[in-house]
Order: structure tokens, then C-alpha cells, then sequence
């Protein structure tokens, strides 16, 4: 740019300016108007916050680079907290939906399975989630998790179809486990360990990074949606 306006200077004739006026008008008109980056809230919990890791090595940071490495012009909200219930992301989902947000990602889940939560009581507050969104008309990715067989087959099978059904309900895109990703790196049980911080329930940086790998591409459809 700079460069054309030292020959308009130096040249100074009226058909050279009138063409560069031209020509300038012409790649305006032709040239797409700039996208406004697409804005994800994640709400989670310490899944989706980066529990026990450097702030740039969590979950939100990571599939924020893995995206823009894939094109995307993406903005993600870290709406995560730790220790949070399905329960205490419904008391949050209202507040997060902000105007600004065009989509987001719902992780919840991990903390009822420990603490034995009714899957009924948390189908209800995903369910609360998932309305929010569609009064607030956001996109929404719902990401789900499998339960171990501790609670017994009946919480299992309660637990785990909660997700699948709650996403045909509202007609929304389901990742199944937010797991997979790590589970797949792994391959056997005994290699889980590699992936996972010293607690055994929260992914490594290493760990995440498969995470994200895997449902980075579901991401990218979830823009796409909003686009």
C-alpha cells in the first residue's frame, strides 16, 4: 500500500489517479466483508477449566490453537469451574449466554458420576442447559461421558443415555466421550496412566492434546453451524 501511494506522488497525472481510484473501488466491492470470529463459551467443569495444569496447557487454550491452526477465526470462553455439577453449571448457563456468544460447548457430568448423583436429576439440569441455549438461539456442541460400572448396570445405562437422548430431544450434535481421544492414544487400559495427572481422573497436557485432537473437528462443524 505504501509503495502505491509514493507513485501517485511521484507520477502525479490525473488518468494514473483516477485509475488507482478505480482500481481501488473494484477490490473493495470484490473483497468479502471481514468475519467477526466465532465466540464458544466452554461451560464445564474442572475437565474444561485445566485442573493442575499451566494456564496455557488446559483444555480451553489448547483446542483455541488447535482450531486456529485449522482455519478457524475462533474466540473460546473458559467457562469452566471445578468442582461443578451439572446443577451448578445450570445456575451458571444464564449468565454465560452473554450476547456475544454464538456457540457452546457443554462438558458436565464428570463430579455428579462421583459424588452417585440421580441420572435423573442430572438429565433435568442438562436439559435446563440445553433450553438456555435455544431461548438464547446458540449452537450448542454436547459433549458426554461414560459411566464406570461402580454404581451398578441400571445408573450405568441411566447415566449414559442421558446425553444420547437429550441431544436428539433438542436436535443438537452429541460427542459421545470426551475421553475418546485420550482412551484411543492409549489403546490398552495400562497405558491410561500416561495420559492422566497423579489423581488419575484429570488429563496431562499430553492427555488433553489427544482430547482435543479427536473433537477438534466436531468443533470446526460446530462453527460451521454458526457461520
Amino acid at each position: 500500500m505504501g509503495r502505491a501511494f509514493t507513485l501517485r506522488r511521484s507520477f502525479g497525472y490525473g488518468a494514473f489517479v483516477a485509475m488507482s481510484n478505480l482500481a481501488a473501488a473494484f477490490v473493495l466491492a470484490a473483497a468479502p466483508a471481514d468475519a467477526e470470529a466465532v465466540t464458544i463459551a466452554a461451560l464445564g467443569d474442572s475437565l474444561t477449566a485445566g485442573y493442575g495444569l499451566p494456564v496455557d496447557e488446559g483444555f480451553v487454550p489448547q483446542l483455541e490453537a488447535w482450531l486456529e491452526a485449522n482455519g478457524a477465526d475462533v474466540d473460546l470462553i473458559n467457562a469452566g469451574v471445578s468442582g461443578d455439577t451439572t446443577a451448578g453449571g445450570l445456575s451458571r448457563a444464564a449468565w454465560t449466554l452473554t450476547p456475544d456468544v454464538d456457540a457452546m460447548i457443554v462438558t458436565l457430568g464428570g463430579n455428579d458420576l462421583l459424588r452417585a448423583i440421580d441420572p435423573a436429576n442430572s438429565r433435568a439440569n442438562l436439559r435446563g442447559i440445553l433450553e438456555a441455549a435455544q431461548e438464547a438461539d446458540v449452537e450448542v456442541l454436547l459433549v458426554g461421558l461414560e459411566a464406570t460400572g461402580n454404581y451398578g448396570p441400571d445408573f450405568k445405562q441411566a447415566f449414559d443415555i442421558m446425553y444420547v437422548d437429550l441431544a436428539e430431544e433438542f436436535d443438537v450434535p452429541l460427542y459421545p466421550n470426551f475421553f475418546a481421544g485420550l482412551l484411543d492414544a492409549a489403546g490398552v487400559q495400562s497405558e491410561v496412566a500416561r495420559y492422566m495427572q497423579r489423581d488419575g481422573i484429570h488429563p496431562n497436557a499430553e492427555g488433553v492434546a489427544e482430547v482435543v485432537e479427536a473433537i477438534g473437528p466436531s468443533v470446526l462443524a460446530l462453527i460451521d453451524s454458526v457461520e
